[in-house]
């Protein structure tokens, strides 16, 4: 498996598209509340730079890996079997478990929007809402969110801008907040489980963009270990890094080439080289488990 990179800039100002593509679907019909994405990306903008630049790391919202997943594949997928069952928020009961896994429940909300499941995706909301009270985030689920969702459960464009809202403005609340700790957890709870989703839907293909995604993460990885130890001295964020970080082992395996651009042939454009990525079936499963057993460690299931 290959992956050409034609950039190889990775840590970058997060102004440059954190969460902004995901919220800029424009208005849909039949809701008022609809993305303004120049508005969105003005307010990312003067918020997540002002203290000392906080967060220059590329993270991209679990919507927008979920969202690439969908438009490759089959977008009749109704699975909802390798989500964390609502039943388990009883069992979070100290603040790393409920900051992980308010990044874990808003990831599986925007998965049950991005694939049209809309009666899950009320009741991830609820239990979303419920986590971000516990953390601190009670603003960001506003009361008439709920009341938008139902409104929305037939409009997949709508329902997913609203999951992707909640996720931004959780984001730009803790961040605003000086709660580092809670969301370095926050951001690692999400991230990994978009990760298990993309594997449970996803089988070994060596022409699969959906495999070259993944291969990619080894750098959004590396971004997230680096935004997290500013946070290290917390026990429960260094417990979190640790497993990050045997995780990171296994994505640097992957070889790496850097490719020369090639020659154009008269009449057509090269775009540039890059930087070529390698991962076999046996590393992708290798992957996957790890995965999988960090999520579950994440959500408490045995």
């Amino acid at each position: 498996m290959k992956k050409i990179f034609i950039c190889s800039m990775i840590a970058i100002p997060l102004v440059t598209g954190m969460f902004v593509s995901s919220c800029s679907n424009g208005k849909t019909d039949g809701d008022d509340h609809a993305a303004d994405s120049s508005k969105v990306d003005s307010s990312a903008t003067g918020e997540l730079t002002a203290e000392n630049n906080e967060m220059m790391y590329l993270v991209p919202a679990p919507g927008e890996m979920l969202r690439f997943v969908r438009d490759i594949s089959d977008k009749s997928n109704k699975n909802t079997s390798f989500l964390n069952p609502i039943d388990n928020a009883k069992k979070y009961a100290i603040m790393k478990a409920k900051a992980l896994n308010f990044g874990i429940y808003s990831c599986d909300l925007s998965y049950c929007s991005t694939f049209e499941i809309g009666t899950d995706a009320l009741k991830y909301l609820k239990v979303v809402k419920q986590l971000g009270e516990d953390i601190g985030v009670s603003s960001t689920v506003q009361p008439d969110m709920i009341k938008r969702i139902e409104a929305n459960i037939g409009k997949p464009d709508s329902l997913e801008y609203l999951s992707n809202d909640i996720y931004l403005s959780s984001f730009e609340t803790l961040q605003n907040g000086k709660q580092g700790t809670t969301l370095a957890l926050v951001i690692a709870g999400g991230y990994i489980e978009s990760l298990h989703i993309i594997c449970n839907l996803t089988k070994y293909d060596a022409k699969s963009a959906a495999i070259d995604r993944i291969a990619e993460q080894k750098y959004t990885l590396d971004n997230i270990i680096e935004f997290s130890k500013k946070y290290e001295s917390d026990a429960s964020v260094a417990e979190v890094i640790k497993q990050l970080t045997e995780l990171k082992a296994l994505f640097d395996l992957l070889k790496e080439k850097t490719v020369e651009t090639p020659k154009a042939e008269k009449g057509k454009t090269v775009l540039g080289g890059g930087t070529i990525i390698e991962i076999t079936a046996d590393q992708y499963k290798t992957i996957s488990e790890k995965i999988k057993s960090i999520r579950n460690s994440f959500a408490q299931i045995n």
